[in-house]
């Protein structure tokens, strides 16, 4: 971890509310700012049942529920005075293909995936806009760019918050306000305990579904943990402003494949990648 950004940390004690600290990423990304120094309040759903981070406070909120949201931002505003930085992090993930997926399960996904972080922001951005200054940490996704068989409402959701991130990026540089997202690649974080399948299965895409699905679940199980994301976040929370970070390795190489390659062999590569013919 870059140690001058632990001494910036330290200095100015950056206030930071990150959602979605249960396990994975968000975990990984609240210890690790932590770490550096910065007052962090992470947020679990559950907060009776949450197993502590050290040198995290836990702060019940449910990106689904206003009202959770504004508990939890109100409670920390009084204690802290402002919130410096947040970090989008909590989200769902689905797998089937598009047909597959009934309407329920689109508005769930998107509830929390789009409308969380749009309700989070909001609840956040009259305390940043009055300081004149904050950071807004997105979390998308290589999916916010590429496609990916058998994941299309994800990567739709992760689209979304691509190009809501960009357009706010816009609106709050007036206020001193800045807005990054963090593209990820897949990370080993139990994919399939954390990953819910559509309710419907139709036959035709048995063959070609069980071929993506197994080749996903093959590259989490391989990907690095989810230090090398919080790293990233960390980068983005306290130093130099990117409209986009990917995390070195896979991601980074993706995003630059997608900038420079032709579509043509983007296409045929995925392709490849989830064992579609």
């Amino acid at each position: 971890m870059n140690s001058n950004l632990i001494k910036k940390a330290v200095m100015e004690k950056k206030v930071v509310l990150i959602t979605g600290v249960s396990s994975g990423i968000g975990r990984a990304s609240a210890r690790a700012l932590a770490d550096t120094g910065c007052v962090v309040y992470g947020s679990v759903r559950g907060l009776d049942h949450a197993e502590p981070v050290k040198g995290v406070t836990l702060v019940h909120l449910d990106v689904r529920e206003q009202a959770s949201i504004d508990h939890a931002v109100a409670t920390i505003i009084a204690r802290e005075g402002r919130i410096d930085v947040l970090v989008n992090n909590a989200g769902q993930n689905l797998v089937g293909s598009v047909e597959e997926t009934g309407i329920p399960e689109v508005e769930s996904l998107f509830d929390t995936n789009v409308l969380g972080v749009t309700r989070t922001i909001r609840a956040v951005l009259p305390h940043m806009r009055s300081r004149r200054s904050g950071r807004i940490i997105n979390l998308s996704s290589v999916l916010g760019f590429l496609p990916a068989p058998y994941m299309g409402v994800y990567a739709a959701s992760k689209h979304a918050v691509e190009g809501l991130s960009e357009s706010l990026d816009h609106e709050l540089r007036q206020f001193g306000v800045r807005v990054t997202l963090v593209q990820p690649s897949f990370t080993n974080t139990s994919f399939e305990a954390n990953t819910q399948r559509a309710g419907t299965s139709i036959c035709d895409y048995d063959r070609e579904r069980e071929l993506a699905l197994g080749a996903i679940a093959r590259a989490s199980r391989e990907a690095p943990d989810a230090a090398i994301v919080a790293d990233t976040i960390v980068e983005a929370a306290l130093g130099k402003w990117r409209m986009r970070r990917a995390p070195a390795g896979q991601a980074s190489l993706l995003a630059k494949l997608r900038r420079f390659m032709p579509a043509g062999p983007v296409d045929a590569s995925l392709r490849k990648t989830f064992g579609l013919a």
